[in-house]
């Protein structure tokens, strides 16, 4: 069966917690092997938290693993939590060494793919880092130049041309080439999922996607030139789309997927309809990874309030997934 590297995120947040609720879903085990990447100590805790029957034992590679049901696997790296806030140079420390381990073991294929806990960015940049969040990091420790963030849910998916950027930025980054690239991302996505032909649709970046250059140039200068682009490359997409039309046209089922033009843009719809259940796929790193799509929680952190139901699909997901 397929191991999948889990990391588990900060110390501090929920991800432990949801890991160790996911784990103890049977319905994991018939996906995956999984293997968790953090802190041994931590994740003894969490289960004590749970109330789980679960062991936490520590292995040092994989080829010491047995999986079995009531058995959490871990590679243990400890975490510095000697820091009084819940984001700390330690804990982003920690993280990051959880993330180089996942890669490594997913670069040199003793695991099919990685899934990731939640981190912080607070304690990413408490700990002398510059990446803004895992998508950067993972396509560091790739030596990855191009990739983006695709959002899964069974009845939305979206991909960003921008991700962590100023939204006063955004209208001096797109360009007909990285929409164009986008574009193709997405038709990437719809191979790793398993969708044939599938129906892209791209939005506009402004109200009424620009209402033919009255309410912005960048439809006619960059959008629209790069979905004709696409199209004579074959692919199946459409657009620009008004933005305010076009999701809702997603959901009727006449577009598989949309191509967004920021962040906020794609990740408002999607997480109002499935913030407990969506899952982040980064597409162009040469490894497959996925992530539940929620944030550490400090708030509900280590009180047993969490919903694992997120990193469920995450794991479910990264098992079927191809590249």
């Amino acid at each position: 069966m397929n191991k999948i590297a889990i990391t588990m995120g900060e110390p501090r947040g929920i991800g432990p917690e949801v890991i160790v609720k996911a784990l103890f879903c049977s319905e994991i085990r018939h996906h995956c092997n999984p293997i968790v990447i953090g802190d041994i100590g931590v994740m003894k805790k969490a289960v004590q938290l749970t109330r789980l029957p679960l062991k936490v034992v520590s292995i040092s590679d994989l080829s010491g693993s047995e999986p079995a049901m009531g058995r959490i696997e871990v590679i243990d790296i400890k975490a510095d939590l000697s820091g009084k806030s819940a984001a700390s140079a330690g804990s982003g420390r920690a993280v990051v060494e959880y993330i180089r381990k996942a890669v490594e073991l997913a670069l040199s294929k003793e695991v099919k793919a990685i899934v990731t806990g939640p981190i912080s960015k607070e304690s990413l940049k408490a700990a002398g880092y510059s990446w803004p969040g895992h998508t950067e990091l993972l396509a560091d420790l790739t030596k990855t130049k191009d990739f983006t963030m695709m959002f899964v849910s069974d009845r939305l998916k979206v991909l960003l041309s921008t991700i962590h950027v100023s939204l006063k930025d955004v209208p001096g980054i797109i360009d007909e080439n990285l929409v164009l690239r986008t574009i193709e991302f997405a038709a990437r996505g719809a191979d790793m999922l398993n969708i044939k032909n599938p129906r892209i649709a791209v939005a506009g970046l402004n109200p009424h996607a620009g209402e033919s250059g009255i309410f912005g140039k960048e439809e006619t200068e960059a959008i629209i030139p790069a979905v004709q682009k696409a199209e004579d490359k074959g692919i199946n997409v459409t657009g620009p789309h008004p933005p305010d039309v076009v999701f809702y046209k997603a959901l009727k089922g006449d577009f598989d997927m949309v191509v967004c033009m920021y962040h906020d843009q794609g990740l408002i719809p999607f997480k109002m309809l499935a913030f407990e259940t969506g899952v982040n796929v980064t597409v162009g790193l040469p490894v497959i990874r996925t992530s539940p799509d929620h944030g550490t929680a400090f708030d509900i952190a280590w009180k047993n309030m969490a919903n694992p139901s997120s990193i469920i699909e995450a794991i479910k997901l990264a098992a079927k997934l191809e590249i």
